[in-house]
C-alpha cells in the first residue's frame, strides 16, 4: 500500500518538480559560414568554412581545428564562434587527413598529413586576406586534443613558409599571433609522457603503431611497441611534437585542462592530463614566453576561457 501511495506522490509531483528546474533551453543554431566547404587543397578532407565578422578594417582571424585523435572528428561545431563574431574577429574551421588515411597511402609518419593541413590552412587562409579581409598577421589557432596538439605545432615551429615554392600558397607564413587549446598533448615523446604521467597510452598511431586503421580500437593498444621503437623514429618525434619546438620567440599560448596536475602519478584521463600543461609551462616561461595554464582551482590566471584569451590578445592595441 505504502509503494502505491509513493508512486502517486511521484505521479502528482514530477510535473511540479520539472516546473521548478526545467530543462535548459536548448542552444540557437550557429549562424552559417559565410563561404562553407572551401577547398584548401585537393583531398576531400581539406577543407574549411569560414565566418566573416563585419568591419570597415581587416579583421583577425581564429582558426579551430577539432579534436579526435586525428582519426576521426569534424569542423561542424566551433565554441564560441559567437563571441568572436561580436568582437569583430572572423573565424574559420578546418576539417583535415587523418593519420589512418594517411596509414592506408603508405604515408611516414602518418602525423604528417594532418600536421601539414592544419600549416596549409593557415597558409590559404593567408594567401586570401585581401579578399576577405582579414588582418594577415593576426591569426591564431585554437582545438582540442589533438586539434590543440596541432595549434600547437603551428605555434612553435619554425615558419614553414616555402619563399621559392611556385605555389602562392606555399610562400605564406605558417607562424600564429598566439595560440589557445584545451586538453593539449604538448609533448608526442612517449618517453616523456611516460615520465610526467605514469599511465599515459596515447601517440603510437601518429607514427604508425596501431595495428589496424580500419579499427580505431587498436589505437592506444600499442604504446609499447611506440615506447620500444622511441629512439629509432626520435628524428620523427623531434620534428612533429611541440614541445621539441617550443622555445623563445613563440607566441603568447593558453592551455585548459579539466582537472589539477599531479606530475608523476597516473591518471585519470592521461591523455588529456594536465601534466601536459605544467611541463609546457616551464619550457615557455623559461624562455620568456607568456603562457596560461587554466584548470579548475589553479593560480595567475588572467583569463577564464579560451575565448576570453584570444579575444584580447587578438584585439589588442597594437
Amino acid at each position: 500500500m505504502l509503494s502505491l501511495i509513493r508512486l502517486a506522490l511521484l505521479f502528482v509531483l514530477s510535473p511540479l518538480a520539472r516546473a521548478a528546474n526545467p530543462p535548459a533551453p536548448p542552444e540557437p543554431p550557429a549562424p552559417p559560414p559565410t563561404h562553407a566547404n572551401v577547398a584548401y587543397g585537393s583531398h576531400e578532407r581539406q577543407v574549411l568554412d569560414l565566418w566573416l565578422a563585419p568591419s570597415a578594417r581587416p579583421t583577425p582571424l581564429v582558426l579551430h581545428l577539432h579534436g579526435g585523435g586525428w582519426v576521426r572528428g569534424d569542423k561542424a561545431k566551433v565554441a564560441g564562434l559567437e563571441r568572436y563574431l561580436a568582437a569583430g574577429i572572423s573565424v574559420a574551421s578546418a576539417n583535415y587527413r587523418f593519420t589512418t588515411q594517411a596509414m592506408r597511402a603508405g604515408v611516414e609518419p602518418p602525423v604528417a598529413w594532418p600536421l601539414a593541413d592544419a600549416a596549409r590552412a593557415v597558409q590559404f587562409l593567408r594567401s586570401r586576406t585581401a579578399a576577405w579581409n582579414l588582418d594577415p598577421r593576426r591569426v591564431a589557432a585554437t582545438g582540442g586534443s589533438a586539434g590543440a596538439c596541432s595549434s600547437l605545432y603551428l605555434a612553435f615551429h619554425d615558419d614553414l613558409a616555402d619563399p621559392a615554392s611556385r605555389d602562392p600558397v606555399a610562400r605564406e607564413s605558417t607562424r600564429l599571433w598566439c595560440v589557445a587549446v584545451s586538453g593539449a598533448q604538448t609533448t608526442l615523446d612517449p618517453a616523456e609522457m611516460r615520465a610526467w604521467t605514469p599511465n599515459s597510452v596515447y601517440g603510437g598511431h601518429a607514427f604508425g603503431f596501431m595495428s589496424n586503421p580500419d579499427d580505431l580500437a587498436t589505437r592506444d593498444r600499442s604504446f609499447p611497441e611506440f615506447l620500444a621503437a622511441r629512439e629509432r623514429i626520435l628524428p620523427w618525434i623531434q620534428r612533429y611534437s611541440p614541445f621539441a619546438h617550443a622555445g623563445a620567440g613563440d607566441p603568447p599560448t593558453y592551455l585548459l585542462y579539466p582537472a589539477a596536475p599531479a606530475l608523476g602519478q597516473p591518471q585519470r584521463d592521461p591523455t588529456h592530463t594536465a601534466n601536459f600543461g605544467v611541463k609546457l609551462q616551464e619550457r615557455l616561461r623559461a624562455a620568456g614566453v607568456p603562457c596560461e595554464l587554466a584548470y579548475p582551482g589553479a593560480p595567475e590566471v588572467a583569463h577564464p576561457s579560451i575565448e576570453e584569451f584570444l579575444i584580447a590578445r587578438l584585439t589588442a592595441a597594437k
